[in-house]
């Protein structure tokens, strides 16, 4: 009998500022979003400690009385890992070490160490070994005297745990290395993707942990790995799929997320050129997420960012098996109505009305509205090929026959 192995998460605490552009809510959204990322790296938040201020601090990102108050709590409850939700200068780096005596993290370094986490494939570990390299490079000069002193767990994955003596030469040569072997990788993969002929491709983007993967398994009837954890899936994931007798391509994608590392962009760049050659866009929605519209503003962002604003795009708000909305009793006169109380219903009046047929309500997990999602996938597919292959217009009909 094959005995139960526990997980050892690690004791971690949080750390986030109020600012003049970062108000307690939306601090309080981002730090429950690094909760996540935290559990998912393997961590266990045991507290949370939050500042006002006007800027962060140059030399230890919050003050020195909240410094020494974070500190007497590591201290005491034997805290191995502190997070930060912005990225650290190497300066801070170091000087946060060496007053909390713990191991240090910012959200970049986290995220990066999750990447690192879920590659599978040569390909995706180049891109992130790329990525945490170019975010290396500037904090070598404190980051080897940490490492030696504690190796191992969240953030310590990848390049630096073995190489405590690199300098910057040897860290800038071995970045050229790997900037040329993905671009031998991407040509390969561009070669590949011409070599799929002319089918109709789309594909799969929107926030992490949306419902992508699932839904690429109910449409593909493929067996994609899907799990509730961010970043599930960082490897594009190509299945040929046939609606009515009408074949085309589908593609799922890297999860986008809000401060996204940039070295993570520039390095992850080819897989997203996967979103860039598709015709057609299906942009994933979590609506039973609280904060689903910032997460449709971050993916336009980045969309935005590869060139890729003006494609076709089919908004799919996914999850309305667990929508939920707060209620109002009839006789509080005292409550005013916010965007938290509305109804699926009532969502579908605001701007929402705007997208018309472009807007698809589902369940993946339920398979829920799946038959009205693939005949709509069905007429935006027809109408590209149509339009591309005009010759084969008897062979669809345009309502797809079951």
């Amino acid at each position: 009998m094959l005995e139960h192995k526990e997980i050892a998460y690690e004791k971690t605490v949080l750390i986030g500022i109020i600012t003049k552009n970062q108000d307690e809510d939306k601090l309080n959204e981002f730090l429950d979003e690094l909760e996540f990322l935290t559990y998912t790296a393997g961590g266990e938040v045991v507290k949370r400690f939050t500042q006002k201020m006007d800027i962060p601090n140059s030399k230890t990102f919050i003050g020195t009385g909240k410094m020494e108050e974070v500190r007497l709590y590591v201290e005491e409850n034997e805290i191995g890992t502190v997070v930060f939700d912005d990225e650290l200068s190497p300066a801070q780096l170091r000087n946060i070490e060496r007053t909390l005596k713990a191991k240090i993290i910012d959200r970049t370094n986290l995220i990066l160490d999750i990447f690192a986490q879920r590659a599978q494939t040569s390909y995706a570990r180049t891109q992130v070994e790329l990525a945490q390299y170019q975010y290396l490079l500037p904090r070598l000069t404190g980051l080897w005297t940490h490492l030696e002193r504690q190796r191992g767990g969240i953030g310590m994955r990848g390049p630096g745990e073995t190489e405590i003596e690199t300098d910057r030469r040897i860290v800038r040569d071995r970045i050229s290395l790997l900037k040329k072997k993905l671009q031998t990788i991407d040509k390969q993969m561009a070669t590949q993707r011409g070599n799929r002929g002319k089918l109709v491709r789309v594909a799969l983007v929107g926030y992490t942990n949306v419902g992508k993967s699932t839904l690429m398994n109910v449409v593909a009837k493929s067996q994609v790995f899907a799990e509730n954890k961010l970043f599930a899936t960082l490897d594009t994931t190509v299945r040929k799929v046939v609606i009515g007798n009408l074949p085309f391509l589908l593609s799922d994608t890297v999860g986008f997320i809000r401060k996204l590392p940039t070295q993570l962009v520039e390095s992850f760049k080819s897989t997203l050129d996967e979103v860039r050659e598709a015709d057609l866009l299906l942009h994933v929605v979590d609506i039973s997420h609280p904060q689903f519209e910032d997460h449709i503003a971050s993916v336009n962002k980045i969309l935005a960012e590869i060139d890729c604003t003006d494609k076709r795009t089919i908004m799919v708000f996914n999850k309305i098996d667990a929508y939920q909305y707060e209620t109002i009793e009839e006789d509080d006169l005292t409550t005013e109505k916010t965007e938290a109380h509305y109804t699926l219903e009532e969502w579908k009046d605001t701007w929402m009305s705007k997208i018309g047929d472009n807007a698809l309500f589902i369940s993946a997990i339920n398979k829920e509205n799946i038959e009205e999602f693939r005949k709509r996938v069905y007429k935006e597919v027809r109408d590209i090929h149509v339009t591309r292959f005009p010759y084969n217009n008897f062979l669809y009909p345009e309502v797809v026959e079951e």
